[in-house]
Parts: structure tokens; sequence; C-alpha cells
């Protein structure tokens, strides 16, 4: 890998790590040394790809807790605006470049489009007032979306991507272009997320990521890894809802759990996300 290739966060451990693992190999076994090391670089890497999405769920839970329910700024308007101080930083920081910024724009648009037309047709809503909105949905939701797209484009670089198998770009974005749709059409006519589930298997049932942690490549499913993400939100919109952020029909007189036919969909749109990103990150094959 090219000293261009290698990520801010890989730098960082080159110069930590060596002095970590010998302190540790004082006290433990050289092959356990290796291992946990492993494991702790690759909690570190999740973490540091996860960062704008973290940083957005740390302040939904603060300004649950502790924002003044009196302010002049209201908390969906507030959010909005760090969201906004969030991507600049990460663009003057070089911790996103200038294309994936455009990319997560896009889904941002994406995801503020179908918010528009969801809380019309009464899917969910958003609880509380604020000045900047489009109909009854507040502008900072799409972030929410753009985290995904962050966490797509910054996981691939810093563990390193590379693929087996992985099907051509005109087919996966007709894929992304059916799942997208469907999130508009089952609501007028039949309801083909089933076959889009069969076609995202069909599709992608062979293919394999192959990432290097620190001393070793690994390899997974894609499906696996696509279901892990889709878990991981399914996790972080229970958060928010309990947040309200927005909330479904069976929370307004009261919190409880997402329903798991969520993790259906949050699947669904990940995919359309993930897509987007690849049109920036084209895949690298495996060597």
């Amino acid at each position: 890998m090219s000293a261009a290739e290698i990520s801010r966060v890989d730098q960082i451990l080159k110069r930590v790590l060596p002095s970590v693992e010998r302190a540790l190999e004082t006290i433990l076994p050289h092959t356990l040394v290796l291992g946990l090391v492993e494991f702790f670089v690759f909690g570190i890497k999740l973490a540091w790809a996860c960062l704008f999405g973290g940083l957005l769920i740390a302040a939904i839970v603060l300004t649950h807790q502790i924002y003044p329910s009196d302010a002049a700024l209201s908390r969906y308007d507030f959010l909005f605006l760090y969201a906004i101080a969030l991507q600049v930083l990460f663009l003057i920081t070089r911790l996103e470049r200038p294309q994936e910024a455009l990319v997560i724009f896009i889904f941002h648009a994406v995801g503020t489009t179908m918010e528009v037309f969801k809380t019309d047709a009464g899917s969910w809503t958003y609880p509380e007032a604020s000045l900047l909105r489009i109909g009854d949905v507040p502008l900072f939701s799409g972030f929410m979306y753009a985290a995904v797209g962050s966490y797509f484009a910054r996981v691939s670089r810093v563990f390193a991507f590379r693929w087996q198998a992985y099907p051509r770009l005109s087919f996966t974005l007709t894929l992304a272009t059916g799942i997208y749709i469907n999130f508009f059409s089952h609501h007028f006519i039949v309801d083909i997320r089933y076959g889009l589930f069969a076609l995202t298997a069909l599709l992608f049932w062979r293919t394999r990521v192959h990432y290097r942690v620190w001393r070793w490549q690994h390899r997974m499913p894609l499906l696996l890894g696509f279901f892990l993400v889709s878990l991981f939100i399914w996790f972080a919109e229970n958060i928010a809802t309990f947040a309200r952020i927005w909330l479904y029909p069976d929370q307004t007189e009261g919190w409880q759990m997402v329903s798991l036919q969520k993790l259906g969909s949050w699947y669904l749109l990940m995919i359309v996300s993930w897509v987007l990103v690849t049109i920036i990150h084209r895949p690298k094959r495996t060597s």
C-alpha cells in the first residue's frame, strides 16, 4: 500500500502500537497479544468510520436531555446547524474528501425527498417545531441519511476494501433505483420488496469483501456485512426515537422499540447508500 493510500488512523496506529505491543508482551503470550491488537484495531477503525454518525447520535441524545424547551432556536434547527458545522469541519480537516461530501449531499437530498413523502403519508412524524424545514420534515433529518453515506465512504478507506466477484455498476445502480422507487410506489401499487431482497441475494451471493485490519487480511460475505450494518442502523434508530427525534405511529403514546420489520427497510435503503458511494469509490478487485 502506498503512502498516499494509508489512512490517517493507520498513520497514528503505526506510531503508537509498537510500544503498546512491547508492553503487553511483558505480561502476555506473543500470539495472544497479536490477536488482542487485531481486535483492538478493528474496534478503533470501526469507531473512526462511524465518527460523523456517532457525533450526530451523541448530539441527539444530549439535546434530548438538556436542550431548553423555551430556547429561541428550536432543537431541530440547532441539530441542523450542528450537522452543517460537523460537515465543514470534516472537510477542513480532510476527514472527508470533497467528492465524498458531494455523494453524501446527494444522499442527503435523496433521504429528505423520501422523508417529505413518507411523513405526508403518515409513516412517521417529527413531533417538535422548527423553522428550517420542508413541509413536516426538519432539514437536519437528511443528515441522518448522510451519516450512513459518510460511514461507507470512510470504512472503505480505513479497511482498504478489496472485492471478489463484485457485480457490475450498471447492475447495482439498477437495483438501487428499483429499491428507491419501491419506497414510494408501494403506497399505490404492489410492494415488491421481497423480490428486491431476492434480487439483492442473487446479485451479491458470491461477493466477498476483503479488508485489512492491522497485520492480517480478512474476508466476509457482503450480504452478511449488509445485514450487520443495517442491524447497527436499527439500534441507532431506536436511540433516535427514544430521544423523540421522530416517532412512528405506535410510539406517540409512549416509546417502544422499533419494529424488527424496519430492519428490512434499512437493509434496502442502506444498499442505495452503498451504491451511491461506489460511484466515487469504485470497488477494487482483490489480487
